[in-house]
């Protein structure tokens, strides 16, 4: 419980934190942000990461000059995509194993069944789309090898997803991150950025799973 308080913490006052880690330890924040986006992209186990709010508040960041945009950037997206790449790889090597695996603490069955919907009706798309949703961010190229889509194809959707995901949030929080709004309204912004894309998740794979029952 009390890690899924620190975590919760970290997530909602991601500015605060990270501000904090700049001051303290200066360069290292670009190690540290590689390494976040990296394994919330690249280890199935590690979904609950705080993608989104933590590319809006980098971007904040640099507006302020705490940070380098023109280093921050193309950084983040080499994590983007190479994390999709090995969790791609992971689940190429598993195969159709994984539809007997059950819930537990290191597998979230009902976020993998979400991608899988997903996955299965909107097919490819769903590696670019999945970039802006957390949790099925981390399944999507995990559904992908599964599925045995060619490494050719899943390359091209992910370097598309990854440069509109880091591209875009990073950019969006370097203009607009620092305006006093924004700021003092911060926390209710990542709640939306959290909760607002899971629900639009969940309506797609309900209405998938409900279109498949129906045939």
């Amino acid at each position: 419980m009390e890690i899924i308080t620190t975590l919760l913490d970290f997530i909602l006052h991601v500015d605060q934190h990270l501000e904090l880690f700049v001051q303290t330890y200066g360069a290292w924040v670009y190690a540290l942000l590689f390494a976040i986006v990296f394994i919330e992209t690249g280890v199935v186990v590690m979904p609950f990461l705080p993608g989104d709010s933590l590319l809006f508040v980098a971007g904040a960041m640099c507006g302020i000059g705490l940070m380098d945009y023109a280093i921050l950037v193309p950084l983040l997206f080499a994590a983007a995509v190479l994390g999709n790449q090995s969790n791609y790889a992971i689940g190429r090597a598993i195969g159709p194993r994984v539809f007997q695996w059950e819930d537990s603490r290191w597998f979230n069955r009902r976020a993998f069944d979400q991608a899988h919907a997903f996955y299965e009706k909107y097919g490819g798309i769903t590696i670019i789309a999945a970039r802006f949703m957390p949790f099925v961010r981390t399944f999507a190229p995990f559904v992908a090898g599964v599925a045995q889509m060619t490494r050719r194809k899943f390359t091209f959707f992910d370097v598309t997803g990854g440069a509109l995901w880091v591209g875009g949030i990073v950019t969006v929080g370097y203009f607009f991150g620092n305006i006093p709004w924004v700021k003092t309204h911060l926390d209710k912004i990542i709640w939306a950025m959290i909760v607002g894309p899971g629900l639009l998740v969940l309506l797609g794979s309900w209405r998938a799973r409900r279109r498949s029952d129906v045939n």
